[in-house]
């Protein structure tokens, strides 16, 4: 479930980190839709980075609360630049999915330019119900397969 962050928020009342956690999270057909219509009419567009590459996956330790490396995880990246509008925009995805990468890289420079921001906004407010519904009924998975100590 996405957590209400603090800071300024970028889009309606979603700070940049946690539009960013909506898009990354989102449907790859649904983003990829998005981050077409936003293109039409951005401008153009310079790709500084498309690829794929292993990244450490941080973990905190909950009971020494300190910080170690859980492992590598194979995450797609895009980095791109807006001349036109003095912007960039960046994406991250756990996997291979490079072109979702992208729509997220294109979606967050329409944010920094304020471009379709209507269009946008929309796209989080929707994914964000979507996410958590998911994330309800995953919940009432895992609680119907909960014991009780006391009755076993």
């Amino acid at each position: 479930m996405t957590e209400i962050t603090t800071g300024s928020p970028v889009i309606g009342g979603y700070a940049h980190a946690q539009a960013l956690d909506i898009l990354a999270a989102s449907r790859p057909e649904a983003i990829k839709a998005c981050a077409e219509d936003v293109l039409t009419d951005l401008g153009g567009v310079t790709v500084l980075a498309n690829r794929t590459g292993l990244a450490m996956l941080p973990f905190v330790d909950t009971v020494r609360n300190t910080a170690f490396h859980l492992g590598e995880v194979l995450v797609a990246e895009a980095h791109i630049r807006v001349p036109d509008r003095g912007v960039e925009g960046y994406g991250a995805v756990t996997g291979r999915d490079l072109e979702h990468a992208m729509a997220i890289a294109v979606i967050d420079a329409a944010i920094a330019a304020g471009h379709r921001t209507d269009l946008v906004l929309e796209f989080l407010n929707a994914e964000q119900r979507r996410q958590e519904e998911h994330d309800r009924e995953r919940l009432r998975k895992v609680e119907a397969t909960r014991v009780q100590m006391e009755t076993f």
